[in-house]
């Protein structure tokens, strides 16, 4: 890379990346992919992390850990932020990553899901197959409908299974051959307190945890408002203490109608 050409000619339009979330932003739109710094301290992630395992230990006792994992949802946890206290709602709501979801998303967005994922040791699970994180879409758009945002609490290593992705497949209507895939997919290192920010519609896939200890991670999807949140956040969380821009953010403002009457109404506090 230290041969680079760094100069053109015929050339009248350039992007410019100045900044490191410019960067980013270009990386994701040309690529659907970046590491993010979250701005946190090493104490601040240790505290996300022990916050984590109460979470977790919690979770199970509430739904069952036998219960989970006849439906094979033992290693998820679903909605963090409604469970877990203001140390998830903060996570959801990090600057870094909410200037860069401005950034790449026109318009108004909303945080669809909050989920703690655990890469389980010696185990396989159910994020180890290549998706989407809107699942069943087979499109392409000229623009980002959605960014997920993976936080990562523990280093993401080859040797714990960091996230695979297929670079620009955003692009790519449908999964490409499983020869394609082999050749082209790229595994992506990053520190714990990073964050992975991709489009959503890129495909990826966990890697098979080969420690001896579970890699985890919170997972983020934001977009824009036209999509469903995977659980309705403002019916499990109170609005009272937060600020009008989490409000919004966290879909207040963007929840069905139950009826025509409660529609007008919404619609003339709009305007």
């Amino acid at each position: 890379m230290h041969n680079v050409p760094a100069t053109s000619y015929g050339i009248l339009e350039q992007n410019c990346s100045d900044t490191a979330l410019a960067e980013a932003a270009e990386h994701i739109q040309n690529l659907g992919f970046a590491v993010v710094d979250s701005g946190y301290s090493l104490s601040e992630t240790q505290h996300i992390a022990k916050a984590f395992d109460q979470a977790k230990a919690s979770y199970l006792r509430l739904y069952g850990e036998a219960s989970l994992k006849a439906i094979n949802e033992q290693h998820t946890l679903r909605a963090l932020l409604t469970h877990g206290g203001d140390v998830f709602i903060g996570l959801a709501l990090n600057d870094k990553v909410l200037s860069l979801v401005t950034h790449l998303l026109t318009g108004k967005f909303i945080l669809n899901q909050q989920n703690g994922i655990i890469n389980p040791a010696q185990e396989t699970y159910n994020q180890g197959a290549w998706h989407r994180d809107l699942p069943y879409q087979h499109f392409v758009s000229s623009k980002p409908l959605a960014i997920n945002a993976l936080f990562c609490i523990d280093d993401f290593t080859a040797d714990n299974g960091a996230t695979y992705v297929l670079p620009a497949s955003h692009k790519m209507a449908a999964l490409p051959s499983e020869r394609y895939i082999q050749k082209n997919a790229v595994q992506i290192k990053a520190t714990a307190g990073q964050f992975i920010v991709l489009d959503a519609m890129l495909f990826h896939a966990g890697g098979r945890n080969q420690t001896h200890a579970d890699r985890r991670a919170v997972n983020h999807i934001y977009n824009i408002p036209y999509f469903k949140q995977q659980i309705s956040l403002p019916l499990n969380i109170d609005k009272a203490y937060l600020s009008a821009s989490a409000i919004d953010i966290l879909g207040f403002g963007f929840t069905e109608a139950a009826s025509i009457a409660q529609f007008l109404v919404t619609r003339a506090a709009k305007l």
